[in-house]
């Protein structure tokens, strides 16, 4: 079920405090000379629709198809990027709207690596100031240690990649330019680099990795393994509690900090 096919009167019966919300984050952004530019947000997307499929005690939230991709910079075109601290305010705001409808377990599930700090520092916000909200992500490269070995098998700074041009490859086959994947291989280079770089000096081409070795096999086993894992993050957060009792505090002990605007 998707949020953003029900009408009000829908969401209003559904229980929401019931359900734990999946929210794809994703991004927009150059992948290469052979991959869409709405690859992340695909696959996110995907994923939350899989996990749903699977569960019916989910809604699939809107995606946040815009990330921080400032790492791509701008010689590449194609990208569209949010600061580190816009996406952050995003993300709480995204979570603090849920909960005025009843929705106050999320899970954010991730497939763009620039997303991170933002997203660490969007629940960590929440669970300071927003107790009454739980809220988690997934990077999906990173749900368990065999996806991040398939991940990082052509390198640890990856993008449009062996791994995730294979989930392309299973899902939407008819996107992904073949000619190009197989000539669009290219190292990783931040392997012995002391600072952080932009795309444009790192990789002659978008591309970190070598899609050439991509698979829509392997594309499959990925994602289902993916979907597995979040399946298994929401049937155990459904009731999750802290494991110990809140103490009590006076109200004013946060309001010298509201977090801003």
């Amino acid at each position: 079920m998707r949020w953003g096919d029900c009408t009000s009167t829908q969401i209003a019966q559904l229980e929401l405090e019931r359900r734990v919300g999946l929210v794809p984050v994703g991004a927009t952004e150059q992948h290469g000379p052979h991959l869409p530019t709405d690859t992340d947000t695909r696959i996110a997307q995907a994923i939350c629709d899989g996990a749903a499929a699977r569960c019916d005690a989910t809604i699939v939230m809107p995606a946040v198809a815009i990330g921080c991709s400032l790492g791509h910079g701008t010689v590449f075109p194609g990208t569209l990027s949010l600061f580190p601290e816009e996406l952050t305010m995003l993300l709480v705001r995204y979570a603090e709207w849920s909960a005025l409808s009843g929705l106050k377990r999320l899970i954010f599930v991730n497939a763009h690596m620039g997303n991170t700090a933002s997203l660490a520092a969007a629940t960590d916000r929440l669970r300071f100031l927003r107790p009454d909200l739980k809220s988690t992500w997934v990077d999906w490269w990173s749900a368990n240690p065999e996806i991040t070995a398939e991940v990082s098998a052509d390198g640890q700074d990856i993008h449009a990649n062996r791994a995730e041009t294979s989930i392309v490859l299973h899902l939407w086959p008819d996107v992904v330019h073949v000619d190009a994947m197989i000539a669009a291989d290219d190292e990783d280079r931040t392997g012995e680099l002391a600072f952080r770089y932009t795309a444009e000096v790192l990789s002659r081409n978008g591309v970190t990795g070598m899609p050439s070795l991509a698979t829509a096999s392997l594309g499959e086993s990925l994602y289902a393994a993916v979907v597995h894992h979040v399946v298994a993050k929401v049937r155990a957060g459904l009731s999750e509690e802290p494991p110990l009792a809140r103490p009590s505090e006076p109200v004013s002990t946060t309001q010298w900090i509201s977090g801003g605007t």
